[in-house]
């Protein structure tokens, strides 16, 4: 099928892993019920955005993959014959631990699974307390509708992760994320964070001819026993879709959870390509420098 249409569940996050799973379920359905035929969730929507400290307390929040949440997608996936993309908190074996999004297809069940490669460690964004790189490479799964491939969060700002996902056949690049604002530093310098975040995947649909779609979270999150009420991070929801030719099909709003649905047409890519020929010129005899860390002469 050349033609269908994805959902994306723009959605603002409990404390309450239980109370995250029964509306994450509900607003899945919801958008099938518009017409979507593959749906995205936000990064780690079963909980608060929980790498604001570094705790052992949010392991306790780890599960495997597949695991509980995934057949509790797959029996819904199977009932309305859609495709989900879950993105869960995966307890591999004790002590390791990855930020991983599974792949749910219709009748098939789950499919698999991609481990987020690229682990921040930023202000708030202590994730490499937290996760274990991933290490199951860059991945595309075949679906009923489409090729999506999986990307998270971070691995948003690598163009060489959007390529490579493309090159395994990615009709579509999601990205499950949680971005958002320091409250403190919003005035100055939130305007250009938002933006820099659209261009950049904006560039990845053009540059690779092929969908984009970004997943966000909202609502302001605070960091647990901090003193200032302003301390967290105000997700800034926005999510959108790319088409690939770098325009956006649906945008989201900052201040409102949304069940957004985008029509896609996989024609279009086709003639993307064919305009714009990034693949066929391509230089793969000149690239192998890309894998050292700087090109530098020592």
């Amino acid at each position: 099928m050349s033609s269908f249409n994805v959902g994306l569940v723009q959605m603002q996050c409990d404390e309450e892993p239980s109370v995250n799973l029964e509306k994450a379920l509900s607003m899945t359905r919801e958008a099938a019920e518009q017409g979507a035929q593959v749906v995205c969730l936000p990064e780690l929507f079963l909980s608060h955005y929980f790498c604001k400290t570094e705790s052992y307390e949010p392991f306790k929040l780890g599960e495997p993959v597949p695991g509980p949440t995934t057949d509790a997608f797959a029996n819904l996936a199977a009932e309305l014959d859609i495709a989900v993309i879950v993105s869960l908190f995966e307890k591999r074996t004790a002590g390791l631990y990855h930020n991983t999004a599974a792949v749910i297809d219709g009748a098939n069940g789950y499919v698999g699974k991609y481990r987020k490669m690229h682990i921040p460690d930023d202000p708030r964004y202590y994730e490499k307390f937290y996760f274990t790189p991933g290490d199951l490479g860059f991945k595309a799964f075949p679906t009923k509708h489409a090729t999506l491939g999986t990307l998270v969060c971070w691995d948003q700002w690598y163009p060489e992760a959007a390529r490579m996902t493309a090159l395994k056949g990615a009709d579509i690049l999601f990205y499950p994320t949680a971005i958002g604002w320091h409250r403190e530093e919003k005035a100055e310098v939130g305007p250009a964070q938002h933006e820099a975040w659209e261009v950049s995947m904006r560039a990845h649909a053009i540059a690779n001819g092929c969908y984009v779609v970004a997943v966000n979270r909202l609502g302001f999150e605070p960091t647990p026993d901090a003193t200032d009420p302003d301390d967290g991070v105000e997700f800034w929801g926005q999510s959108f879709v790319v088409a690939p030719d770098g325009s956006i099909v649906v945008r989201g709003p900052v201040d409102a959870e949304a069940i957004l649905i985008a029509p896609i047409d996989l024609s279009k890519m086709e003639t993307a390509r064919l305009g714009w020929p990034f693949l066929r010129d391509r230089r793969i005899d000149a690239y192998a420098p890309l894998s050292a860390r700087f090109l530098d002469e020592e």
